[in-house]
């Protein structure tokens, strides 16, 4: 049920007096709306039965015969697609409040204003336009990731394994965002074996060092998703290299290079992370233009992903590998301000150097906590 493209909805007014039936009409008329009257409840059905472009329905509830709940009752036992707004006298507000119960969208109270009329529909229907908008593009949504999933799948059988992981984790989409994103994370670092954890602490304190430089939401929300799926290109990569345990050949850094390019691709048309994908197109770009994989200089490397090169280094550097123990936080601040103007923009340092050591180790320990409060936490 809706209205024809290029028009506004369609609304069938329903009101045993002609005259409210005729002022209506006109003041919605004029605002736009294809409207369509019926003298009670009985017509109202017929006309429903017989068009199914209404969108809404503005019913009296006191009218002779079968009353406005009653024909409530039955379009909502038809369809739920179909917005139903009560008009009730003052008096009758317990009955407008049944009508809610029941499924009507509000309600107005006679004598009625017809500026609020007109407001009460256009909420109405503004909602409902919501309301499908965002299914449609869950369904989409989901739809795009099953397809980014497909072209994964064809690369190795291990990569569709991972892809089976990849789907399941996305099938969380209609829980949260939140949820998603960290279930996404958690696939990835259990492929990279060196770096568990490593997701989810760069993400909080990417979030840590953008407040200091005053950065907000929506915008402070996308930076702690791009930092979080930073790496989302490695499922592109083999296990032969991403877990190679001594150096890369050349040959393999060629490949183990095209990790943020294909990341940008996994993250393409998928509308809420857009805000996302600079961190993980650009991560590995260097202030003084010697990253890849486009070489960007300065400024014209995305601010999440210039706050992103500082975190990384410190969790790179705290963190225990297998290869060497954590270093203290003295060590990997001091590196820090050693590369500023090189690897680092001097005024992300900067902003850097405003967290107390204090707050790194609180978000480690709340990660851990709450991995802990999960039983995951022996993968940490």
């Amino acid at each position: 049920m809706g209205a024809r493209i290029g028009m506004k909805p369609n609304i069938l007014i329903v009101d045993d007096e002609q005259v409210i039936r005729e002022v209506l009409t006109e003041k919605l008329t004029n605002a736009g709306y294809q409207c369509v009257t019926a003298g009670n409840s009985s017509e109202a059905l017929r006309k429903l039965e017989t068009d199914n472009t209404f969108s809404l329905v503005l019913s009296d509830i006191d009218m002779p015969g079968q009353n406005g709940i009653s024909l409530l009752r039955d379009i909502k036992s038809r369809s739920n697609d179909i917005d139903v707004v009560m008009v009730t006298g003052v008096v009758d507000i317990d009955t407008a409040v049944q009508a809610i119960r029941l499924g009507a969208s509000d309600y107005i109270t006679k004598p009625f204003n017809l500026d609020e009329v007109v407001i009460t529909v256009e909420r109405t229907l503004d909602k409902r336009r919501l309301i499908r908008e965002n299914r449609e593009y869950q369904v989409s949504l989901e739809r795009k990731v099953e397809e980014r999933t497909i072209e994964v799948r064809r690369k190795s059988e291990e990569v569709e394994r991972l892809y089976r992981e990849l789907k399941i984790a996305f099938e969380q989409i209609r829980s949260t965002y939140d949820t998603t994103l960290e279930a996404l994370m958690e696939a990835l670092d259990t492929r990279d074996t060196e770096t568990q954890g490593h997701s989810r602490r760069v993400s909080e304190y990417t979030v840590s060092v953008a407040k200091r430089l005053a950065v907000q939401e929506p915008e402070l929300t996308q930076m702690k998703w791009g930092a979080l799926l930073h790496d989302v290109g490695k499922i592109g990569v083999p296990d032969a290299i991403l877990r190679k345990p001594g150096p890369l050949t050349p040959e393999e850094w060629v490949e183990m290079r095209k990790h943020p390019e294909l990341g940008r691709r996994i993250l393409a048309g998928i509308r809420f992370l857009d805000g996302a994908v600079p961190i993980v197109y650009c991560h590995q770009e260097r202030y003084d233009g010697t990253g890849y994989p486009r070489g960007l200089k300065g400024d014209q490397i995305p601010l999440g992903a210039r706050i992103f090169a500082v975190v990384d280094t410190l969790d790179a550097m705290t963190m225990n590998r297998p290869y060497r123990k954590a270093l203290p936080y003295d060590r990997a601040r001091q590196e820090v301000i050693q590369f500023a103007g090189v690897q680092f923009d001097p005024r992300v340092v900067d902003a850097f150097l405003q967290v107390p050591e204090e707050e790194w180790h609180e978000i480690n320990r709340q990660i851990k906590a709450d991995l802990a409060s999960r039983g995951m936490a022996h993968r940490y």
